[in-house]
Parts: C-alpha cells; sequence; structure tokens
C-alpha cells in the first residue's frame, strides 16, 4: 500500500481516484487511534470541508477515547459533520455487546445514524478474531432495534453467518469493502462473486448491502470490475450501488 505523506495530498489522492472512476461520493473512515498514518476526526473534517463529495464517519475506541471525546463526536454528528460512528472490534479485544459501547449506540439512535461495526479477519496479526465474528452482532441487533448497524467486509470469511444476521434482523446491513488486499486475483474474484450472489438469494433483495472498496488499502477499478460480475437486476444494483448509503447515512 503506497503511503502519502500529507493528509492534503491523500484528500487529493481519493478525490483523483473518484474522478477517474466516476465515484461520486466518498464516506472516509477515522480508525480507532490516532498516528502518522491516523489522522484524527478534527484534522478529517478540516481537510474535506471544502468538499461536498466526502462524508465522515468517526471511529470510537473503549481504550483511546474518553466522554469529551463523545461529546465532541455528538457536536459533529448533530452539524452534519460527520454521519455516523464505527467500532473497531477485533482491533480493539472486545465484544460489540461490551456495555461500555452503549453509549455509542445510543447516540447514534438519538440523531439516527447508523453505527459500522468491524467484522471478519483483521488487517493487523494482533487482532483476536474471536471479537470481530459476525454472530456476535446479533445480540446488538436484537437488543437494540432502532439502531441501524453496519457490519463491515460481509463478516469476511464467515459471510454464512453474515448473511443469516442481515436476514434475521432488519435494522442490520452489510458493507462489502475489504474484501481482497490490492486488487482481486482472477479464482478469488470468482468465489467472492459466488458468495455475495449466496448471500443475496438467501437474505432477499438487498436493501441491506452497501457498496464500499476500504480505498487505500482495496483497489477502486479491480472493486468495480468485481461488482460489475454480480448478476443484479438495475434496480438492485443501483441501491447496492448507491441508493441504500444514501438513505442510511442522509446523503
Amino acid at each position: 500500500m503506497e503511503k502519502i505523506s500529507s493528509l492534503e495530498a491523500r484528500v487529493k489522492k481519493l478525490l483523483l481516484e473518484m474522478s477517474s472512476h466516476n465515484v461520486d461520493y466518498s464516506i472516509v473512515l477515522s480508525s480507532y487511534k490516532v498516528d502518522e498514518q491516523r489522522p484524527s476526526v478534527q484534522q478529517l473534517i478540516e481537510a474535506t470541508k471544502k468538499y461536498d463529495n466526502i462524508g465522515l464517519v468517526a471511529g470510537f475506541s473503549i481504550d483511546n477515547h474518553t466522554e469529551s471525546d463523545l461529546k465532541q463526536y455528538r457536536k459533529w454528528i448533530k452539524d452534519g459533520s460527520v454521519k455516523g460512528l464505527k467500532i473497531y472490534c477485533g482491533y480493539e479485544h472486545y465484544y460489540p455487546y461490551d456495555k461500555r459501547y452503549q453509549k455509542v449506540y445510543d447516540t447514534c439512535v438519538e440523531f439516527g445514524v447508523p453505527v459500522m461495526v468491524h467484522t471478519g479477519d483483521t488487517f493487523s496479526e494482533k487482532g483476536k478474531l474471536k471479537f470481530s465474528h459476525p454472530l456476535n452482532l446479533d445480540e446488538v441487533a436484537v437488543d437494540n432495534p432502532e439502531l441501524k448497524i453496519v457490519m463491515c467486509h460481509l463478516g469476511n470469511p464467515w459471510i454464512e453467518d453474515c448473511q443469516e444476521v442481515v436476514y434475521k434482523n432488519d435494522n442490520v446491513y452489510a458493507d462489502m469493502s475489504g474484501l481482497a488486499v490490492g486488487k482481486f486475483d482472477h479464482f478469488f474474484e470468482e468465489l467472492m462473486v459466488e458468495k455475495v450472489a449466496e448471500l443475496i438469494n438467501y437474505a432477499g433483495e438487498p436493501r441491506y448491502l452497501l457498496y464500499g472498496t476500504d480505498w487505500p488499502i482495496s483497489d477502486m477499478d479491480s472493486y468495480l470490475s468485481f461488482v460489475s460480475k454480480l448478476k443484479l437486476k438495475k434496480e438492485y444494483r443501483n441501491k447496492l450501488m448507491y441508493q441504500n448509503s444514501k438513505d442510511l447515512f442522509n446523503i
């Protein structure tokens, strides 16, 4: 993965990638911690505020954020600077039903924004997979019926478990970001097309499924090629590629 020196340069690179691939709108996610490669929410707001085709989702961490941080997040959600929150189960060694996350869920319900939850494999070898299994979200969904939950990465490799959770719970969505690091190779692309097709056939009309790439970890061109191979009606493709996210994130 190419490292770009400044945040301004990274935003310009994103805009260039969007323009090159006819992507109208992107949602940028902040991490669960701040370091040289992971800017803060405040930095992201400042870097993207002049662009009306970039939205932000703020990462929240039990270990690295405070009540004061969540209070500031509330202000940004209220003024439209932040369109949702994300927690990083697996990277953080806590289940999504840990009571310390409840304040995040309550904030999302109060303002009608979604919470995104990391599920599936972790990019870091220090992640612990028992915390990121998609079945963990069933408990959160049942206990918080008004909460809109996005299961990130289809719970890959536990996509069958993901499809049951979204089928069972009307308040659970799933995004297909981060399935490949870099480009899809031919055999993995074929495999994932089959798995996503099975998910749609099982869970029904994809009102719950969101397009995403996880750029710059994942290649935009390769991702668009992958999605083009899914056999979908035009109406359903439009929901997957734009309408579902537009509705969910109030874009």
